[in-house]
């Protein structure tokens, strides 16, 4: 039986008239037709020796079986892309050639700013902080940066009037918004706001209700357990499955729909290999067995169930006739527990293994968690992952040559973004897998490969968009080491458990460098993954003008699982046209009946430009430090930097529709309700504090305060939604509550 992971073995033929699966469907069982036609195993690289004898290789390394025998010289070259990994190629080769140019960033100015960036026509009017009753003629708005005078900023020096901190719950402990949370803690007497200066952020993490410390582990009564029955229609989103369901269709329909989702936005497991090798030998000799096959066959069943309950399935409430994001199951009983209880009786048998399939039951079992919400399992699972990977390159560096080198180097740079974005963020700890970059290298999906896959990519690009976040995580990482100034690694960077930073601050000169970066990271983007910097809920730029003809129409085209996707009601098509633009991709509208996108396209895409705004918005946020605590030395450069920072909040593609209609395939949620309570904080400052409302009303652009009113209803609703299953977002909702001056 092959393994998971790809591992060339031998071929196992699928079920004909016989299972052990007493529930096992006899049409199942007995139509060839209805079965995948299974492949003989793909070579990944011959050697030299073998390709000019124009015999099979055997592939073992350092020497394969021919070599050993005959004592020769075995080489193998380095795999050729073929035609459809051409885009993935010019992409890493786009990622070497930015991070030679990050690596070179210094704290002295390479040119001068002064000629780098076009000066802005108007400056903006002086004194910034004097409160008015008027505001002054507007200034044209640029994103472009100005530096009049550059003696002015120290060459390689700090400015301690900006300060860069990365987690939102540093920020908030900044004194101009200490001071918003005493003048509000007599609105919200339930909610103690001196919690994260005592306990830190991870405390917030941990919240849980007393009666739900961990996912349930006894499993609910099983529906039609006598039954040959195979899940299908609205019956399939509401009907909790158990092993019992278990029969050829159903496990086919799971595993299509995790592939069809999850594995897209996470890429760890071969579909190829488990599709067609692994499900016919479970089939075949039952699930009974602990190994790691049967653990990540649960894994990957429970998590199917997610995919569909969680876009099929009823919303788990309704607040003003607005249906929840979140469907499938309950609060507490989330889609697919009892297929997950299954993989977690058995995970306990493979705990120390080091092999690709320990490291991606422990990658599946945090996606699952994530799922359900449940951050700090998330977390636990996500460094159980990062030490099994670091294990396994240890234990086994040979296998970064063996056919399992992709997939190993897949569920490597997973479990690297997943790691940076808790340590940003929440403050925990590294596991030190980050210094393992340059061994492991890029992936290049140059594994088996299979039809679906192939397809998927084709209308998702899911490679690119994997590639293209390892990439922004990459950044993101040195420009928190730049922002920083001296630290060579996040290791030895201050997290949110220290009271205060002891790094020095960012200068003027390396912020604008930095954000000059990330601008080139997105014009280096493939063309079909580019978008409008102002439009963050635009169809890519490769789209065609009308979405609904040509090229944009394969986006909607059915899909060959369950998950077959809606096309938009031919009412909104009209509407659109009748404006001369096309209908955006994302919508501000969470009432309007959302589009359904093959293959979780607009969840790929969301996750890619929200990560890029977050990041803008963490580079450029030292300028709002500095507004609201030294409003009297903000300069006209300073106010161009506050107001990249306010515009990069804005509209965040993840909580516009239909992405946030689905919110349990989001990955790392948490991640993003933590931003959503930071800006709304912010975006109430702009309408208090003098200095921000000043340049909120002439820098930010003609549309900001439409664009900010509906960013705050998108942020709201984002929190208020998952305060039903998350006591964390709970405690966010109450404090948002003060702020604004809300009303249950």
């Amino acid at each position: 039986m092959s393994d998971i992971s790809g591992t060339p073995g031998t071929q196992t033929s699928e079920p004909a008239g016989y299972s052990n699966n007493p529930n096992a469907s006899p049409s199942a069982g007995l139509s060839g037709a209805s079965l995948r036609k299974e492949r003989g195993a793909i070579a990944a690289q011959a050697c030299d020796t073998c390709r000019s004898r124009k015999q099979r290789c055997d592939e073992q390394r350092p020497k394969c079986g021919t070599c050993q025998k005959f004592r020769l010289e075995c080489n193998y070259r380095e795999p050729q892309p073929t035609k459809k990994d051409k885009t993935l190629v010019e992409i890493l080769d786009r990622i070497r050639n930015l991070e030679g140019k990050i690596d070179s960033l210094t704290l002295r100015p390479p040119i001068s700013p002064a000629t780098a960036y076009p000066a802005p026509s108007n400056s903006l009017p002086s004194p910034l902080h004097a409160t008015q009753t008027g505001l002054d003629p507007p200034v044209p708005t640029t994103s472009s940066y100005h530096f009049p005078d550059v003696s002015s900023v120290a060459s390689g020096g700090v400015d301690e009037q900006y300060q860069y901190v990365s987690s939102v719950h540093q920020m908030l402990k900044w004194p101009a918004i200490q001071q918003l949370f005493a003048s509000i803690q007599p609105k919200i007497p339930n909610i103690d706001l001196s919690m994260l200066e005592r306990e830190g952020p991870a405390s917030m993490v941990a919240l849980r209700r007393a009666a739900i410390q961990s996912l349930p582990t006894e499993s609910e009564p099983p529906v039609g357990r006598n039954s040959s029955i195979s899940l299908h229609g609205p019956i399939a989103s509401q009907i909790p499955l158990t092993a019992a369901h278990l029969n050829w269709d159903t496990m086919q329909r799971l595993g299509n729909a995790y592939f069809d989702s999850i594995n897209l936005l996470c890429p760890i497991l071969s579909r190829q290999s488990f599709m067609g090798d692994t499900l016919p030998a479970l089939f075949n000799h039952g699930l009974n067995n602990n190994n790691m096959t049967s653990t990540i066959a649960f894994l990957v069943f429970a998590l199917g169930e997610v995919a569909i309950a969680g876009t099929e399935g009823p919303p788990i409430h309704i607040y003003n006739g607005r249906a929840s994001g979140i469907k499938g199951g309950t609060s507490d009983r989330p889609p697919g527990l009892d297929l997950f209880n299954e993989a977690r009786r058995r995970m306990g048998f493979n705990l120390t293994e080091c092999t690709v399939e320990n490291v991606q039951i422990f990658e599946l079992a945090s996606l699952y968690y994530g799922t359900c919400f449940y951050p700090l399992d998330f977390w636990r699972m996500t460094t159980s992952a990062s030490m099994a990977c670091q294990a396994l390159i240890t234990s086994h560096p040979g296998i970064l040559n063996s056919p399992t080198a992709d997939l190993t180097r897949r569920a490597f740079w997973h479990c690297s973004v997943m790691e940076t974005g808790l340590n940003l963020e929440l403050g925990f700890p590294l596991t030190g897998l980050e210094r393992m970059e340059s061994v492991v290298g890029l992936p290049d999906f140059s594994g088996p490969y299979s039809d679906d896959d192939y397809m998927s990519n084709q209308e998702s690009y899911f490679q690119e968009h994997f590639a293209s976040q390892i990439v922004l995580r990459r950044l993101l990482v040195d420009f928190h080491s730049a922002l920083n100034q001296g630290s060579t690694s996040l290791s030895q960077i201050s997290t949110p458990f220290s009271p205060t930073s002891t790094l020095p601050g960012p200068n003027q000169v390396t912020i604008r460098q930095l954000a000059l970066q990330l601008e080139q990271w997105r014009g280096m983007l493939p063309q079909h993954l580019r978008w409008q910097e102002d439009a963050p809920g635009s169809f890519p730029n490769g789209a065609t003008t009308d979405p609904y003809n040509t090229t944009a129409s394969a986006l909607f085209a059915p899909a060959v699982t369950p998950m077959t996707p809606t096309v938009p009601t031919g009412a909104q098509q009209p509407q659109a046209q009748a404006s001369g633009q096309p209908p955006p991709m994302f919508s501000t509208d969470l009432d309007a009946p959302p589009p359904r996108y093959a293959h979780v396209l607009d969840v790929q895409v969301a996750l890619l430009r929200s990560r890029y705004y977050y990041t803008k918005y963490l580079i450029h946020r030292p300028f709002v430090y500095k507004a609201l605590h030294h409003p009297d030395s903000v300069a006209n450069d300073d106010a161009i930097g506050v107001a990249e920072c306010l515009k990069a909040t804005l509209k965040w593609p993840v909580a516009m529709s239909p992405t946030c209609r689905n919110k349990r395939l989001i990955p790392c949620s948490f991640f993003f309700t933590q931003n959503f309570l930071g800006i709304l904080v912010l975006l109430h400052l702009t309408t208090t504090v003098p200095i921000l409302r000043q340049i909120r009303g002439t820098l930010c652009g003609e549309r900001f305060d439409i664009d900010a009113g509906e960013t705050v209803g998108l942020y709201m609703d984002w929190l208020r939604d998952l305060k039903a299953v998350d006591d964390a977002t709970a405690w966010h909702w109450e404090v948002v509550k003060g702020i604004y001056g809300l009303e249950e």
